[in-house]
């Protein structure tokens, strides 16, 4: 019983101490003590965990990844508590579970690897941040380089290894202090200091001269973008909702057209009715007569309309639009749609929808979940399969909808496919929190670095901005305020791809890859040792 005592004594004391290093690494973030976060935390923020987990009892592990990806994004994530009750409690839980095999493999390296355990040791938490990023469950949030957007020329090797080769440095350089820290030995890793501050300034010194090229860099041409962030829940009260935001967006456009833009662009779902679905089955209805009047407003405009617009397609063909029991034969997409000449011209469905909030494809495996996300009110939409490139007047742009700009591979896509410039819509209004807007955007502004093409976010609430080549932020607005601004978005013709994009994450798979073949080759050889 003693021995069971002194265990847990220990153990509640490991867990204070991680949950006051969550609380720590979430300050590099934007929170409620700093919109802007102090990013320069999250280069020794992890030091302290590593030093645990290399001292730490194995069967202390599973419990402790669980208190600290559990307590990081309570703290991180504070926000979501605004969007749902549930997702607060659902993205913490998932992000626990997921710490478990984390912080046994991490714990793994350091007692199969001696001296070079922290190489293994940083390969492995990369790996583990992208493979967290795929599928259903992928979700961006928390990654170490979206704190360090404020160190502009250290982020600038996006355009080759995408943010895994920035996370990965400030990965190894943690790793190699919990290390020297726990073996209490600095003499013998004199080398490997010398080699990761080489390459750190290897880093910096190529983000400085890309700085300066994307810097000086003449664009081809210049489109002029009207983005119109009219600051309100676009799905909040139905009909007089609908119609009230409709004339807001439509009174800002029309004040905007005065400085000539050659295109305005709205924000996601900005206008609700689906236009698409209404002029196909139009019915005598408030909605139906909102849709002609968006209809007759967008023949009136003298250049295109991009806006957010939910898709309603007939679900069944062998039913009609609307059934006799008052329901509508329908499935919807979040799309966005260019509109022009009184007529949807093209239309992009959303790809990589946000998991539990608007997909959820696992009905039959799990059925009390659905039935419990349905009674919380969440509603789903269909997937995308098509990485849209619009055209007007030579100009090639995309539109990743709200959480698509956080992954990369999505805009490498869409860059491949010929787009110019990458125009986000998003709609945070339901945060109604500054340093929820702020996270998103830091994510979002690799996609230009990446790509090397200008991306402008336009949103409902912010972080409304213009990123360009370099990473640079042009002319945010200010977040929750209803403003209009004219971007002036530069377009490289003769722009060639950057290497991530022709190999979208490619750096993050040889990581993986090496992960697995050096637990291979240290599982083997532990045997060997045992025999």
């Amino acid at each position: 019983m003693r021995r069971f005592l002194k265990s847990f004594g220990i153990f509640l004391l490991e867990s204070l101490f991680l949950i006051l290093c969550a609380f720590i690494a979430s300050l590099a973030f934007p929170g409620p003590l700093s919109d802007s976060g102090w990013g320069i935390i999250s280069f020794f923020s992890l030091i302290p965990v590593f030093c645990l987990v290399n001292r730490v009892r194995w069967a202390h592990l599973p419990f402790l990844g669980i208190v600290y990806g559990f307590f990081f994004f309570i703290f991180y994530n504070y926000w979501l508590s605004t969007f749902h009750p549930l997702a607060i409690l659902i993205a913490p839980v998932l992000k626990s579970i997921q710490y478990i095999p984390l912080f046994i493999f991490l714990k793994l390296a350091s007692s199969l690897f001696r001296k070079y355990s922290y190489i293994v040791q940083a390969l492995f938490y990369v790996s583990y941040l992208f493979l967290t990023q795929q599928g259903f469950l992928g979700y961006p949030y928390g990654n170490l380089s979206s704190a360090v957007t404020s160190f502009t020329a250290f982020i600038q090797i996006a355009d080759i290894t995408g943010i895994w080769g920035i996370c990965l440095i400030m990965t190894v350089s943690q790793t190699l202090a919990a290390k020297i820290i726990t073996e209490r030995k600095i003499s013998v890793f004199y080398t490997d200091i010398l080699v990761v501050v080489s390459i750190y300034l290897a880093v910096l010194i190529y983000g400085m001269f890309a700085l300066w090229h994307y810097d000086n860099l003449e664009p081809d041409r210049v489109v002029k973008i009207a983005s119109i962030q009219h600051s309100a829940d676009t799905w909040e009260g139905g009909d007089a909702t609908y119609r009230r935001n409709f004339e807001n967006l439509k009174n800002m456009s029309l004040e905007a057209l005065e400085d000539d833009p050659d295109i305005i662009a709205w924000s996601e779902t900005a206008f609700v009715p689906s236009v698409t679905w209404n002029m196909a089955y139009p019915a005598s209805n408030a909605r139906s007569r909102l849709c002609e009047e968006f209809v007759d407003f967008g023949l009136s405009l003298p250049v295109p309309l991009v806006t957010g617009n939910p898709e309603g397609v007939i679900a069944d063909e062998s039913l009609p639009p609307y059934l006799d029991d008052g329901t509508w034969n329908w499935k919807k997409y979040n799309t966005v749609i260019l509109f022009s000449d009184g007529e949807v011209k093209e239309t992009y469905r959303k790809q990589h929808l946000v998991p539990f909030t608007e997909h959820f494809p696992y009905e039959e495996e799990f059925p009390w979940l659905y039935e419990l996300l349905l009674a919380n009110d969440y509603n789903w939409w269909e997937e995308g399969d098509e990485a849209t490139v619009f055209e007007y007047d030579g100009i090639h742009f995309s539109t990743p909808i709200c959480f698509e700009d956080t992954f990369g591979y999505l805009s490498a896509q869409f860059v491949r496919n010929g787009a110019d410039f990458l125009l986000n819509m998003t709609n945070d209004v339901w945060s109604g929190a500054v340093p929820a807007e702020v996270q998103h955007m830091q994510l979002a502004l690799f996609r230009a670095i990446e790509n090397r093409r200008p991306l402008l976010r336009s949103t409902n609430s912010g972080i409304t901005c213009l990123i360009t080549p370099a990473g640079r932020i042009v002319e945010p607005l200010e977040p929750f305020t209803q403003t209009w601004h004219i971007y002036e978005v530069p377009i490289y013709e003769n722009a060639g791809l950057t290497f991530y994009t022709a190999f979208p994450d490619l750096f993050a798979c040889l990581t993986l890859i090496s992960s697995v073949i050096i637990l291979a080759v240290g599982l083997v050889s532990l045997r060997k040792r045992d025999r």
